[in-house]
């Protein structure tokens, strides 16, 4: 597609094109949030426990850990808000549990409330969005095709409006220089910086202009300028009305200015909460002021910072502020205590945000797929030759001109048929092995937030991969074939075809099976042979079905390598009357 860059990176350009984007950023006048749309978020006495077991001698005794110690907060529109602190503070906990994301293992109590009315997931979900600190894309598409999936499946309008809020959107951020630039293409170095897909994460959310928005992370990995430009991204989104809580790990100076409020942490307790400027006149009030020219955010780490040797004077000193604080709190209450916003959420706000009917699910998925192996067409030449070169080996081994067969000749054949289904099997996992759990990361995000179901999704994956499953068997069994000396007949030769077929997708869904199950690609090919070992014993050519374990059973019936290999096997020797001297009865 025109456009796609050459270079490695845009880090060169990139200082221009933010500089020329935030013109025309003025320029552009984007969906604000209506006031009676907006949301205040708020959060009561929340309390964050974990239980991990320890060995004590010779036993294991299950304790439990604070992670969070009653804390409470909010956050309005028209204000960026920060949660700061130390490695350990429990930032990312305290985020977590407001989105009602990774919390299975943990012990919470406490009210979460939108416009002081409590909410659970789903409803928090429907108003909020969750830019996490890890960016994940499909390499293979343009930022353009990105946006327009996301907004395909999430928003009910017609495509040219869709394609008017993606511009729009990408003028916004800074994205149109490299709108039609691949995220990352495989076995290339054509791939968007740093910057541009920490604002791609931005532009994916802002397309449903959710008034509610957390950010993990946002300048993780970024140099000062594009630290900056993130978060001034972050404060034009409050202009506008929207509810922005982040956090945020050692901000440079001119990056912590940008905070409206911050939300300092210490060994999962509230240590302050109130404007930046405040805080600077509390910390001062403790004893503790901020030197100056010096970083404020960083005085506020090394304060409240745990240092190595002297943990129980460094807790001392922790509790003393929070004391100090709620002391603080106690008497002005009304200035910096839980917010109410002055128009309630109504009823039709809290309704689930759109959901594509399956039909569109299902539309833009297969075009998705379709793309992604269109531009990795290395993948799909490999395992074409993969597949000549197979058979051409294994037909050499198995040459014969003639169809005169002898016992001999029996024992060799039925030994290359099965080899060929083995070869077929294993052409067909392995590349899934290696593909495929590169994109469950990405599946688990998009399905998390609702955008699809999961049978479509692996209903696109399947029909996609088929032109690839029917191609590859069709050009082995063609050339092994008329190569090994199998019986010379149409019938025969176009059944043995059918025959590869279906074992090429049976084993594609087996490999599916694991790269689902396994957490990595290296736990997925260590599972394989395991898995497959069992399928193969059972498949009727290294143990007599008639002999196979009454507890074993159950794995013959589910190998697809004996139903394969009965059927190649009828097929060869159906209609095969003579072998030698004896008859086939």
């Amino acid at each position: 597609m025109a456009g796609y860059h050459n270079n490695l990176t845009y880090e060169a350009e990139e200082h221009d094109s933010a500089s020329q984007d935030s013109k025309n950023r003025k320029q552009t006048q984007s969906t604000c949030i209506p006031k009676w749309q907006q949301v205040t978020l708020s959060w009561h006495n929340i309390t964050v426990t974990t239980s991990k077991s320890t060995i004590c001698r010779t036993r294991k005794v299950a304790c439990s850990k604070t992670i969070l110690k009653n804390v409470s907060g909010n956050v309005r529109p028209g204000r960026l808000v920060a949660i700061m602190g130390a490695s350990g503070a429990g930032k990312t906990s305290l985020i977590n549990v407001l989105t009602f994301r990774n919390i299975r293992s943990l012990a919470v109590s406490g009210d979460i409330k939108i416009n002081d009315k409590v909410v659970n997931r789903d409803q928090m979900n429907d108003v909020s969005a969750y830019l996490q600190q890890e960016d994940l894309f499909l390499g293979t598409m343009t930022v353009r095709e990105h946006l327009l999936f996301k907004a395909s499946l999430q928003m009910n309008m017609d495509s040219r409006t869709r394609e008017r809020k993606v511009d729009q959107v990408m003028m916004e951020l800074g994205l149109s220089k490299c709108a039609d630039s691949v995220i990352d293409r495989p076995y290339s170095n054509q791939r968007i910086s740093g910057g541009e897909r920490k604002r791609l994460s931005f532009a994916s959310e802002l397309l449903m202009n959710p008034p509610l928005m957390f950010c993990d992370e946002p300048t993780s990995g970024l140099d000062s300028f594009m630290a900056s430009s993130v978060i001034q991204c972050l404060k034009m989104l409050v202009h506008k009305g929207h509810t922005v809580l982040c956090t945020i790990h050692q901000p440079s100076s001119e990056v912590f200015a940008l905070f409206d409020e911050i939300y300092l942490l210490a060994e999962g307790n509230c240590v302050f909460t109130g404007y930046t400027m405040y805080a600077l006149d509390f910390f001062k009030s403790q004893g503790y002021p901020c030197p100056i020219n010096y970083n404020p955010a960083d005085h506020f780490i090394l304060t409240l910072a745990m240092i190595p040797g002297q943990e129980q004077a460094c807790r001392k000193k922790i509790k003393r502020l929070c004391w100090e604080f709620e002391n603080k709190q106690m008497k002005e209450k009304y200035e910096n205590g839980s917010y109410t916003s002055s128009s309630p959420l109504n009823q039709q706000e809290l309704l689930p945000r759109y959901q594509a009917p399956c039909l569109k699910q299902f539309r833009y998925l297969l075009w998705r797929s379709w793309i992604t192996n269109l531009r990795n067409p290395n993948l799909f030449i490999i395992k074409l030759i993969q597949a000549v070169l197979f058979a051409v080996i294994l037909g050499l081994f198995y040459l014969k001109t003639d169809n005169h067969y002898t016992q001999d000749d029996v024992m060799n054949l039925n030994g290359c048929i099965f080899f060929a289904i083995v070869s077929l099997s294993l052409d067909s996992i392995f590349p899934i092995l290696n593909v495929f759990p590169s994109e469950v990361p990405i599946f688990v995000r998009e399905y998390g937030s609702k955008l699809y179901r999961v049978d479509i999704y692996y209903l696109s994956k399947i029909i996609v991969e088929i032109p690839i499953h029917v191609i590859n068997p069709a050009i082995f069994m063609t050339i092994l074939y008329w190569m090994s000396g199998l019986v010379y007949d149409n019938v025969e030769f176009w059944t043995a075809i059918g025959i590869a077929v279906l074992v090429a997708n049976a084993a594609a869904g087996f490999g599916y099976v694991i790269s689902a199950g396994a957490p990595s690609i290296t736990a997925a090919l260590a599972l394989a042979p395991l898995l497959l070992m069992p399928l193969m014993m059972n498949g009727g050519f290294f143990l007599n079905n008639r002999t196979v374990p009454v507890y074993f059973l159950w794995l013959k019936y589910s190998s697809w390598f004996m139903y394969s290999n009965e059927l190649m096997i009828h097929n060869q020797w159906a209609n095969v009357n003579q072998i030698g001297l004896l008859l086939v009865i």
